[in-house]
């Protein structure tokens, strides 16, 4: 077996660990689990830290087990927050689960037969029929409030602002103690891995399955992932990147990875994804060599986004960069899906105009003033035509009289306008 520990270690995935556990781990063949917030039905990058980790587990031989947090996703967990979320019904948290599992797939062996096949669970099935009786009384005169109270993200809560924190986040620990109790006698599992935040709730684990039941467990946490620049990671403009195509499109998941810093990079391919030790340092003397060809961005952003879409979409973001900032073709303006294209343009200005009026041809010149006044004036355009500044499609207009038709349209219904080398206008076609 591969020695999992080293791996995290060189990676720069390793941020605290009960002292034992990686003795445990070059032993036996142990099982890890990793619990994952249900809140949305998909995963953003911010979990994938994790989803790594455990992928790195299963390939180093060791069964890993993703914990979807149904019955804490209806508290909340409180570390690092300042305030209790919302809390989610039943029908909503096995929809995300089922989400989740589809996207966990694509990075850890659920369906074969080997003896480490994954394992997903979901701690609403033993916390739905435990009664707040036999919870206090069975789990909760193991752990003092003493030892409750001394945990980071509790001191944090109440000596912070706000309203402090309610009784149901207060037993946030205590549920995820239990979860841990749970798997340990169910599946044998000696392990829990998550962020140092986690880390006073998995030891609440590890003592609680140390006084019920006598055994010994292990825990182990991953630096909490920022940006160089002391930014947050996995945030843009626009919000969370998701791994769900629907919410962060394939395009807009790639160019966040290519648009990454150079130092940046050099962390994150170490954690996003599996190549080796010797083909990084290979990659990183290629950055020094030669850091404009930006050679990390690049296979940082090719391994992931083919991990967590396919190829396929990969090429077709690639080709649609060099749409965007290369010279781009009106072959590959139409080979593009309409979804891609729109994802590439997100943000363009837009004009809208009727259909009958390109059904009869119009000329160039008009199209831009008068339906959709991209250029304040003929003149203004017919000079910039002459000096070859106006591309239609992203082929350069020759003449002002030139006709636009509906042959010309990008998916039936677009029309790309450019002007200059930066600046793009969109034309929509309405029936």
């Amino acid at each position: 077996m591969k020695n999992f520990i080293e791996e995290l270690r060189w990676r720069g995935m390793i941020h605290d660990m009960i002292p034992g556990t990686e003795e445990l781990l070059t032993k036996e063949r142990i099982s890890a689990y990793l619990g994952i917030d249900p809140t949305a039905d998909s995963l953003h990058i911010g979990h994938l830290v994790g989803v790594m980790m455990l992928r790195h587990l299963q390939l180093s031989g060791h069964r890993p087990i993703a914990l979807i947090g149904g019955a804490t996703g209806m508290i909340g967990d409180p570390s690092m927050k300042s305030a209790e979320r919302k809390l989610l019904d039943e029908e909503t948290l096995r929809h995300n689960q089922a989400c989740i599992k589809a996207q966990l797939s694509k990075f850890l062996d659920f369906d074969s037969d080997a003896p480490n096949a994954a394992l997903l669970v979901n701690n609403y099935d033993w916390m739905k029929g435990f009664s707040f009786l036999e919870f206090i009384r069975d789990i909760g005169k193991h752990i003092t409030v003493n030892y409750m109270m001394a945990k980071d993200s509790v001191k944090k809560r109440l000596s912070g602002e706000g309203e402090g924190m309610s009784f149901t986040e207060f037993s946030y620990q205590l549920l995820q103690g239990y979860d841990y109790l749970h798997l340990y006698r169910e599946h044998g599992c000696r392990l829990q891995m998550g962020g140092s935040d986690q880390w006073g709730n998995i030891t609440t684990g590890t003592e609680l399955i140390r006084r019920k039941d006598g055994g010994e467990a292990f825990a182990l946490t991953c630096p909490l992932i920022t940006k160089a620049d002391g930014g947050k990671f996995g945030k843009t403009e626009s919000g969370n990147v998701w791994l769900d195509p629907k919410r962060t499109s394939p395009y807009a998941f790639y160019q966040f990875w290519i648009n990454v810093s150079d130092a940046d990079a050099a962390r994150y391919i170490k954690i996003f994804t599996t190549l080796s030790e010797q083909e990084i340092t290979a990659l990183e003397a290629e950055q020094a060599a030669a850091p404009h060809l930006r050679p990390l961005q690049h296979r940082l952003a090719e391994e992931i986004t083919v991990m967590v879409h396919s190829r396929e979409d990969y090429e077709a973001a690639v080709e649609a960069s060099s749409i965007l900032f290369g010279q781009g073709t009106k072959e590959q303006l139409q080979r593009i899906s309409e979804d891609m294209f729109l994802s590439v343009f997100e943000g363009v200005p837009q004009y809208s105009i009727a259909r009958t009026t390109l059904a009869e041809s119009i000329k160039v010149i008009d199209l831009m003033t008068e339906q959709a006044n991209i250029f304040a004036s003929k003149g203004e355009l017919r000079k910039l035509i002459q000096s070859g500044g106006v591309s239609l499609n992203k082929e350069k207009i020759e003449h002002q009289d030139q006709i636009v038709s509906l042959s010309d349209l990008i998916a039936e219904r677009y029309l790309l306008i450019q002007r200059g080398k930066k600046n793009y206008y969109l034309i929509v076609i309405t029936d």
